[in-house]
């Protein structure tokens, strides 16, 4: 099993694709996708939907694509920017054929072993244990292979996600 983990952000969108293979896992890759806060918001989707394709094509061998779920913000704004570009992340997704499963932060956290206040670093640090590396970037890219991990796990638990 390969797949694709998505963690959307309207300045900073990270994908990471895992394998499971024989009870291990395996960093395939991971990116991001940049964007600047000044540009038009258009020009940002737009650049994250193609980010998003371009790593989909990159990586044929993924069979299941999983991306965060929406959870609660502080401001409305924010929450809107972010839906935006998690809209964006599921088109992608479906162009490329798959239906992604969503996972809330606190499943993710859970799932992987870390606490419920666990702080990007602390992620960062499991999924590293976890894979025995992690690649250079900013904290996207860990929280992206977190949401890929937390997928096999319920796939191979047979949890619901």
């Amino acid at each position: 099993m390969v797949v694709f983990g998505i963690d959307p952000g309207s300045v900073v969108t990270g994908y990471g694709v895992v394998r499971s293979h024989r009870g291990r896992l395996h960093l395939v890759g991971a990116g991001c996708i940049r964007t600047q806060s000044s540009q038009p918001m258009g020009e940002r989707l737009s650049a994250i939907h193609s980010g998003l394709v371009q790593a989909l094509q990159t990586h044929p061998e993924v069979s299941s694509v999983a991306i965060e779920a929406i959870f609660r913000h502080k401001s409305s704004e924010s929450a809107l920017r972010l839906g935006q570009a998690r809209g964006v992340a599921l088109l992608a997704a479906a162009q490329a054929g798959f239906e992604p499963v969503a996972y809330n932060p606190s499943t993710v956290k859970r799932t992987i072993g870390a606490h419920g206040a666990a702080d990007k670093a602390a992620i960062g640090r499991v999924v590293q244990m976890l894979l025995g590396q992690l690649p250079e970037g900013p904290a996207d890219l860990s929280d992206a292979l977190a949401i890929a991990i937390t997928h096999i796990n319920h796939v191979r638990n047979g949890a619901r996600a």
